[in-house]
């Protein structure tokens, strides 16, 4: 089996290729090779049991998607795209990258004569847009309030349409908001979200710009790379003709973030988050999803944590050597 993942040099790039590595196979199946393909080119792994190969390769420009299928690999995980802040704040780089890169990889899939690669595609929450009901069920409709949103939501269409005319085997995967994130903040408008659980832990203060009555939806970093497994091991026939699933999360408040931090690490920790209303950002999470009621994908086998204490540890175990700064 050989396996292509656009997007590799980034966090959940990365840490999908190390769990490909540490398996050595994906549903059973030995993995031959691994491409690894971002706009910066990925550090090879030095402890892989298989074959890599690592390009610099921008998704958006003419004639890269071709090469990429001209791989012809079994698999291919499509991670690439510009964060949502970034896609907001930059109209024309949003479309062309998260937008564009994704027509063309789809594009070049459907040109390969008699090559029909399982696609995992990921996708976002925000593809829903207010107002909401208490928990967003499977069958909620998809009224986008941010270009992030809408550049995803055109996405999830063509995944389907291409699928449904045989040209791929396509999984779409509604990641929550991912949290913790580990390292360093990025321009995504949710980063906060980490930020205020992650540089306490680090023994650094952060800014909170929203009020802690703000809830959202979240997964952890290990139960995105489950998703991504599972999405392509899945039997494609069980998934039926809606390919794009909301995954499972857990719901909790800010305010709800910051008492389970306390509870965890203590008030020291907490007592390094400091308060200051950003109205830009506020805006923004005006209009994002808050809760769901996703019965597809559990039904399907996937799998998420069930309190936000889970999601903490979790940090500290895989990116803290389970030590913190108290």
């Amino acid at each position: 089996m050989n396996i292509l993942i656009i997007g590799a040099a980034g966090m959940i790039g990365s840490k999908l290729t190390n769990r490909l590595i540490a398996d050595g196979n994906l549903g059973g199946k030995a993995i031959d090779k691994v491409i690894l393909v971002d706009v910066v080119e990925p550090t090879a792994p030095a402890d892989a049991p298989f074959a890599t190969e690592t390009m610099a390769a921008d998704l958006s420009s003419p004639g890269v998607a071709a090469t990429l299928v001209e791989k012809r690999a079994d698999v291919i995980f499509h991670l690439a795209a510009i964060v949502s802040g970034e896609a907001e704040a930059d109209f024309e780089k949003g479309y062309r990258i998260n937008l564009d890169g994704t027509r063309f990889l789809f594009d070049a899939i459907q040109a390969a004569d008699g090559y029909v690669p399982r696609v995992v595609f990921t996708s976002s929450i925000a593809v829903f847009g207010a107002p909401f009901p208490d928990a967003i069920p499977d069958e909620f409709h998809h009224t986008p309030l941010t270009s992030y949103g809408t550049q995803k939501a055109i996405g999830e269409l063509i995944l389907s349409d291409y699928t449904r005319r045989g040209f791929m085997d396509g999984i779409g995967i509604r990641l929550p908001t991912i949290c913790v994130r580990p390292g360093k903040p990025n321009k995504a408008a949710s980063g906060f979200f980490s930020s205020i659980i992650r540089e306490p832990l680090a023994g650094q203060e952060v800014v909170l710009p929203v009020s802690e009555d703000v809830r959202h939806w979240h997964a952890s970093p290990r139960s995105a790379i489950n998703f991504l497994i599972h999405a392509a091991t899945i039997d494609g026939e069980k998934v039926g003709t809606r390919r794009n699933l909301t995954m499972p999360g857990l719901s909790v408040t800010v305010g709800e973030q910051i008492e389970a931090l306390r509870r965890v690490a203590g008030d020291n920790v907490v007592a390094r988050i400091r308060r200051e209303p950003d109205p830009v950002i506020m805006k923004i999470v005006e209009g994002w999803p808050r809760n769901f009621a996703p019965v597809r994908a559990p039904a399907l086998g996937f799998r998420s944590e069930t309190d936000f204490e889970q999601i903490i540890r979790a940090h500290i175990e895989d990116e803290l050597g389970g030590t913190f700064v108290a």
